[in-house]
């Protein structure tokens, strides 16, 4: 049997290890930390019984039909819609940008044709192709609205001025003229009901897995296996040898209380103060269960330091720079392979991460025959 080394216990690694091991190798899956699932790890407070998403919200959202497939036949996948607000000095809204957003920032009645010629004539037209997200934004939705829900966001979440960050970054979210404040458009759209966690421990569960928890990867032990599948920061991989690429992080305050405290999973405060960027109040991800009491998370963003957990990958020229020596070494490694957001360096939402893995595989079991 093939013997497989595979550094990462989220879903970029529980998906390649799954996959491997029904082909027929043996598969050895090391982690540091004390859980699998990553980031997307869940489990149950203890005070209230609540299903937490411990690193922050995850709302599973997918078109891809094999991605779909896939992540159904390890557990029971609940229905939801996440409906993301956003509080400013001037009232609370929903998010992404909509109809009723638009009519009620601007005190309008606008029907969706008026709103849509509304905003073309607030946009800015001195960008015709935006080199950042400022300019993206003004030219999707303009000042008055780039200022109240993005401008200082963006400067809490991302610690720099948003002039210094991808147009791409404000692409993803869309602006909609009718009221659907569905925050995603994908086709699927789900929370699994016994949390994401669970669902990553069906997929390692195998004969030809075994798992190591609390367990740092040593690169000398690459020679004991035919093929190892990296999932860690790439730059790491490396002893930071070009440098270290940028990530924030974010950290939280956590909050009991009784009731229904915010009545929604998540509100956005998007001024400069308060310095929290969200709060997450964790039983309104699971609305098929009842609670008396509530747990919530007040969010803060920050630089990441030693010790912190790397986010969102800030990507910045420099950045780029950096992360392509390191993709030039990763090219020269012999049985090393690089998969998922940290090992590549880029945000990617579950679907993604569990498409590339299942693609990745494919090639694998080539690689492996």
């Amino acid at each position: 049997m093939k013997k497989v080394l595979v550094v990462g216990a989220g879903f970029s690694g529980a998906v390649v290890a799954r996959e491997l091991a029904e082909f027929g190798c043996k598969v050895r899956v090391i982690d540091e930390r004390e859980h699998v699932g990553g980031n997307c790890h869940t489990q149950r407070d203890t005070d209230t019984d609540i299903m937490v998403h411990t690193y922050g919200p995850h709302i599973f959202n997918t078109s891809i039909a094999r991605v779909w497939e896939y992540v159904n036949k390890y557990g029971e996948w609940m229905p939801y819609v996440n409906r993301v607000k956003a509080a400013i000095s001037s009232g609370v809204y929903s998010l992404p940008i909509n109809l009723h957003t638009i009519n009620q920032f601007f005190k309008t009645n606008l029907n969706p044709t008026e709103a849509q010629k509304y905003i073309a004539s607030i946009a800015s037209k001195k960008y015709p192709s935006p080199a950042n997200f400022e300019e993206q934004a003004l030219s999707m939705i303009g000042e008055e609205l780039y200022e109240a829900f993005f401008k200082e966001y963006t400067k809490k979440q991302w610690g720099c001025l948003p002039t210094a960050l991808s147009a791409s970054i404000l692409k993803r979210l869309p602006v909609r003229f009718d009221y659907n404040d569905n925050y995603y458009n994908s086709i699927w759209q789900a929370i699994p009901k016994e949390g994401y966690t669970k669902i990553v421990e069906n997929i390692l569960h195998h004969e030809n897995v075994a798992v190591q928890l609390n367990s740092a990867y040593e690169q000398d032990t690459n020679s004991q296996y035919d093929l190892v599948i990296y999932t860690g920061p790439i730059d790491r991989y490396f002893d930071h040898c070009f440098g270290k690429l940028g990530y924030r992080t974010v950290y939280w305050e956590k909050h009991y209380g009784r009731g229904d405290i915010q009545g929604t999973a998540v509100i956005n405060y998007t001024s400069s103060a308060p310095l929290f960027t969200r709060v997450h109040e964790h039983k309104h991800f699971a609305p098929w269960e009842t609670h008396d009491s509530s747990v919530v998370f007040t969010e803060f963003s920050k630089e990441t330091s030693s010790g912190d957990i790397p986010y969102y990958p800030k990507r910045l020229p420099h950045d780029m720079e950096i992360l392509a020596k390191y993709q030039q070494e990763a090219a020269k490694q012999d049985k090393v392979r690089f998969v998922g957001r940290l090992a590549t360096y880029r945000y990617l939402n579950m679907d993604a991460i569990i498409s590339e893995a299942l693609n990745f595989s494919d090639s694998a079991k080539l690689m492996l025959s």
